[in-house]
């Protein structure tokens, strides 16, 4: 397959073939691994640092916080390279992140890491305001969120497993730790502990970048061929004559629907451990939390894959799955202990098809925009730093249940809102 550039619009059939989803779904492999690593990374870096909750906090926060600031330059980057190399700039970015995170932290220079987790937030703003419009329009519009469904599974695979990898590596008898820690002798034992225990992330981090770096080169080398959005995802499909991006409101609507979604995302995946925490339960078992957040989120893009669009459309798909979230999130509040850690897990799958659906929907028929609204939905990335930084200051003053709950319904509301009207507004029938 040439990597010369087509219109995707004409050359479907081509396009979607199974080497572009296999490019894709390897990168979304790696989103996945590097982006779900924060969860057990705050629980991590508050012990390496001795950290209380909102300074552990500022992992997502600046992780996510790099979407915001990068995503439009990102976009301007992509014009100029395309999207292939764009891929390849991106992992080889966060191949340079990971080498600056696992030296700061083996140095214990908080500040350094955080900018280190920055940086991978940089790179991964380029791959991912290059790779979601790609398998959006790699095939009919209608029917992208099964095949960011199918992406979604690489990128929860991932993220199931990297938990356990870290956790293998790095955090293998933490409350023990915890405890030697606590019973130093001296000032001085206690450092030469945390200098020890931060030092056994650098390796990993290292080979992680050694990694990174090829897969640069081999994307660069793959028959991954070139979309241009504007001949694929045309502004007449939804009857719109041609604007600015301001005279598009479902893409603006789609904007604070996915920041509000990656929000929701980020507290039942990354904050289940500090929620657990907060119940009581031990490091031992919260520092896996996130796994099984994760394999729910898998079970519902399994579910989404086998329903849209044949039995469900995906903007009803979105809906259902925002009533759900809702009853999840009153669940756990009304609970306690593993059962309410179960509820907060089982969001993962109200979660799961969200992002599959709201992107699509969100870009539909933006013609030659489409780079431009991509950059702004996954700018909205950031309320994975928001959201959570609100929680974990809020749950100082009260009840942290009661917190989380007052936090997601109205996010999953807004959701509701968006899947039965708001992906909607100011269309017309073409």
């Amino acid at each position: 397959m040439s990597s010369t550039s087509f219109a995707a619009g004409d050359t479907h059939d081509r396009a979607s073939g199974l080497v572009p989803m296999l490019i894709i779904g390897l990168l979304f492999f790696i989103f996945g691994f590097v982006t779900w690593l924060n969860g057990p990374l705050i629980t991590f870096v508050k012990l390496a640092f001795s950290l209380d909750d909102v300074n552990a906090f500022l992992v997502p926060m600046v992780f996510y916080c790099s979407y915001f600031f990068l995503a439009l330059p990102s976009s301007a980057v992509l014009k100029r390279t395309g999207m292939k190399k764009g891929m390849a700039l991106g992992l080889f970015v966060m191949a340079i992140g990971a080498v600056l995170f696992g030296q700061f932290v083996s140095m214990r220079v908080y500040g350094g890491a955080l900018a280190g987790l920055f940086v991978i937030g940089a790179g991964l703003a380029l791959l991912q305001t290059a790779s979601n419009p790609y398998i959006s329009i790699l095939g009919p519009i209608d029917s992208a969120a099964q095949r960011i469904a199918f992406m979604g599974i690489c990128n929860k695979v991932a993220g199931a497993l990297a938990p356990f990898v870290f956790g293998w590596l790095v955090l293998s008898g933490i409350d023990t730790f915890d405890q030697q820690v606590k019973a130093a002798p001296t000032p001085e034992a206690r450092e030469a502990l945390l200098n020890t225990f931060a030092a056994k992330v650098h390796m990993p981090y290292l080979a992680m970048a050694g990694l990174l770096v090829l897969l640069a080169v081999w994307v660069l080398r793959s028959p991954l061929p070139e979309i241009k959005p504007s001949g694929a995802n045309s502004e007449a499909e939804i009857g719109h004559a041609k604007g600015n991006l301001l005279s598009f409101p479902h893409l603006w609507l789609g904007v604070l629907c996915l920041f509000l979604y990656v929000g929701v995302e980020v507290m039942a995946g990354d904050a289940i451990g500090t929620y657990g925490q907060g119940l009581g339960l031990p490091l031992d078992a919260t520092k896996h939390f996130t796994s099984f957040t994760l394999f729910a989120m898998l079970l519902g893009y399994l579910a989404g894959l086998v329903l849209i669009p044949k039995i469900i459309s995906q903007q009803s798909y979105l809906a259902v799955s925002a009533v759900l979230g809702v009853a999840f999130t009153v669940g756990a509040w009304a609970t306690t202990g593993y059962t309410s850690v179960g509820f907060v897990a089982a969001l993962g799958f109200a979660n799961a098809m969200m992002w599959p659906a709201i992107f699509p929907l969100a870009i539909k028929g933006l013609g030659r925009w489409t780079e431009a609204g991509s950059a702004l939905l996954i700018m909205a990335i950031v309320g994975g730093a928001l959201v959570p930084q609100a929680f974990v200051h809020l749950k100082q003053h009260y009840d942290f249940q009661l917190v989380f709950m007052l936090l997601m319904v109205p996010c999953y509301l807004y959701i509701l809102f968006y899947g039965l009207r708001g992906h909607r507004v100011g269309q017309h029938a073409p």
